[in-house]
């Protein structure tokens, strides 16, 4: 039977960066403490000037842009297209990374996951979904005020912005119905 929890963005911990440029939300993970350790984390960090990402050797990211106009990064020296409001981007986590902010501050939304440990798919919701997966691990993340999410027989869960729906030991296929604006993440073990 799986487990579900609900994490809301008020109890979220701050932690700095790694190198030391600045502060993240951390939302959830897998183990470990700190920024060692964890097989996947995800996270809300704020960026309030252009400048240089940490290494995270070993480790595959996704960010997508939440608040502000948008960023433009240089990975490993090559420019990314013009990366604005809910567009995924992919990028290894030991290449060299830069971004210039394409205008004031923002706030951005990051997955990062150990690609030998883990199988992870990332997509951005808007409406009214009906989805299904067998992913061992579900995070559903508000970006609405009002999200609804219900999982197989489970009762309905309301998140307000910047929750996180987490549901862990999901086994076989799950019927999963939302509502609203959110990001579903799907992790499997390799």
């Amino acid at each position: 039977m799986s487990q579900m929890q609900v994490l809301r963005a008020v109890n979220y911990p701050r932690m700095p960066w790694k190198n030391g440029g600045g502060s993240t939300e951390e939302i959830a993970r897998d183990a470990g403490e700190g920024l060692d350790g964890f097989g996947w984390r995800l996270s809300i960090a704020d960026i309030a000037e252009s400048g240089g990402f940490s290494s995270f050797v070993g480790y595959q990211r996704i960010i997508t842009v939440l608040q502000g106009d948008g960023m433009e990064l240089q990975v490993d020296g090559e420019p990314s297209r013009a990366l604005l409001p809910f567009d995924a981007f992919m990028f290894s986590g030991e290449s060299q990374v830069a971004c210039r902010l394409l205008g004031g501050p923002i706030r951005d939304f990051n997955l990062i996951y150990s690609p030998q440990r883990y199988r992870a798919r990332l997509q951005w919701l808007d409406g009214e979904s009906r989805l299904y997966s067998s992913a061992q691990t579900l995070l559903v993340f508000a970006v609405g005020e009002q999200v609804r999410a219900t999982l197989g027989g489970h009762a309905v869960q309301m998140l307000s912005r910047h929750d996180c729906l987490q549901v862990e030991g999901n086994a076989g296929l799950q019927a999963l119905e939302l509502s609203g604006h959110c990001c579903l993440i799907e992790l499997s073990h390799c």
